[in-house]
């Protein structure tokens, strides 16, 4: 009898285990990165997550039966050249949510990558948000939702579209610091069309911010062409307006990137900017490579771009990265 029981239990486990699959994944990169032009003069630091955030994540899934699934994602960021966490200390800063998959599409809740940040990283920008050369060192990124609630369509005839409401919980008054962003896009192959948009209640004024966005992306062979633009609506009239042009090639191991962007400041300042970027990858195996960029802003008037890369905020007005990535 004791050992019937002990063959039904680990039959038991097996058949859980063949439902349930949970996957430890991470990208560990590190870099040196050289940036000139900021007041404090030029720095030279070893710096981690340059071309893509460093992080430890874990995701799983269940299988719930009649095509209906349940997940959930972990992801913490990590700063290799010091060991400490990423975003601000938080231990899952990166990503933290759970949700439901079927044929209904997918609705999760938690902290979450605003689906107007998965426009301008996976569609309008050649860098996809990484390396000197990425598009939020100019345009506004809106990374991460809290409290948010997101739900995503199936994807029919080249259509889908992505909803997302963050909660601001604010007592005594439910708008301040709610946060709306959407995208609906059309992707029927080596094009695809994305109209974005997202808004932010302020946490103390009657007002908001918002920025909408209008991105294509077209692969033809070997070469990938990029075009965004972008409409800001800042506080109290603080208006402005971007425009992304950028290539892509890729011939084998060997990827190299363009970019250029134009700010216009809408308001009476004309604090205008200008970016041009240049970044070149070259692929050691399937999940490692080697990385190189540089990137430059003109700025006018008195503006205060800087650049970047996909962890630090940056400095100066230019940069240059050298580095190693790993995936795993």
């Amino acid at each position: 009898m004791k050992y019937a029981f002990t063959a039904a239990l680990a039959l038991a486990c097996a058949a859980a285990h063949a439902q349930t699959q949970v996957k430890i994944y991470g990208v560990m990169d590190a870099g040196l990165v050289s940036e000139h032009g900021g007041p404090a003069g030029s720095r030279t630091a070893l710096s981690s997550g340059v071309a893509s955030g460093s992080r430890l994540g874990f995701k799983g899934t269940e299988d719930l039966g009649g095509g209906l699934s349940a997940n959930f994602v972990l992801e913490s960021g990590i700063n290799i050249d010091t060991g400490t966490s990423g975003q601000g200390g938080l231990t899952f800063g990166r990503q933290s949510y759970v949700g439901l998959t079927g044929a209904f599409g997918s609705l999760s809740a938690g902290r979450q990558l605003s689906p107007y940040y998965k426009t301008l990283r996976d569609v309008a920008d050649p860098f996809a948000d990484g390396l000197a050369g990425q598009a939020m060192n100019i345009i506004a990124g809106n990374r991460r939702m809290d409290n948010a609630v997101v739900y995503a369509t199936p994807k029919l005839a080249g259509w889908s579209a992505e909803m997302a409401y963050g909660a601001g919980e604010v007592a005594g008054d439910s708008s301040r610091k709610r946060v709306f962003s959407g995208a609906l896009s059309y992707a029927p192959g080596p094009l695809a069309v994305v109209l974005a948009h997202h808004r932010r209640e302020d946490p103390l004024l009657v007002d908001h911010v918002s920025n909408s966005l209008l991105a294509v992306r077209y692969t033809v062979g070997a070469v990938t062409a990029h075009a965004a633009y972008v409409r800001t609506r800042g506080l109290a009239g603080a208006d402005s307006h971007d425009a992304l042009l950028g290539l892509c090639y890729t011939a084998g191991p060997h990827r190299v990137a363009v970019s250029a962007i134009q700010h216009e400041d809408s308001t009476a300042a004309r604090r205008d900017a200008r970016q041009f970027a240049i970044g070149y990858l070259y692929a050691l195996s399937r999940r490692s490579d080697l990385y190189t960029a540089y990137g430059h802003i003109n700025n006018d008037n008195g503006a205060t771009f800087k650049v970047g890369n996909a962890t630090d905020d940056g400095t100066g007005n230019a940069a240059f990265n050298l580095g190693f990535r790993h995936w795993f």
